[in-house]
């Protein structure tokens, strides 16, 4: 399983990376792998605030729909269309094609404490 360097990570398993004032926000391949194949992304929150840990959309796999919490505050600027026609990308490629959202950060010093670097995420889901 991979978990890259240079992401951060929630305990609800969503992953950041971060490019210049912006970032990018997904699943991890961890969880990806525990909803099984996704079938929908929901996302209705383009061009709304949403503060950190808070549900930003849904994502629907086979058999269950999961909240999507946003791991720093910031505004969705942008959803990942490729999705509405091949969410597996999710499952396929989850720190790549498989990104969900872009947003602009809010508080990102602040927010980033409350993240895991890749070991203490591996830690908590026992890898």
């Amino acid at each position: 399983m991979n978990f890259p360097e240079e992401l951060k990570y929630s305990k609800d398993h969503e992953w950041i990376k971060v490019d210049g004032e912006t970032a990018i926000v997904g699943i991890t391949e961890f969880a990806q792998s525990e909803l099984g194949d996704i079938v929908f992304v929901d996302i209705n929150t383009v061009g709304k605030s949403v503060f950190q840990f808070e549900v930003f959309g849904s994502i629907e796999a086979v058999k269950t729909v999961s909240d999507l919490f946003l791991p720093v505050s910031g505004e969705i600027i942008e959803f990942n269309s490729e999705l509405n026609n091949t969410p597996e990308f999710v499952n396929n490629d989850s720190y790549n094609k498989g990104w969900i959202v872009k947003i602009k950060m809010t508080n990102k010093e602040n927010d980033f404490l409350k993240l895991m670097d890749a070991a203490a995420y591996k830690s908590l889901i026992g890898k």
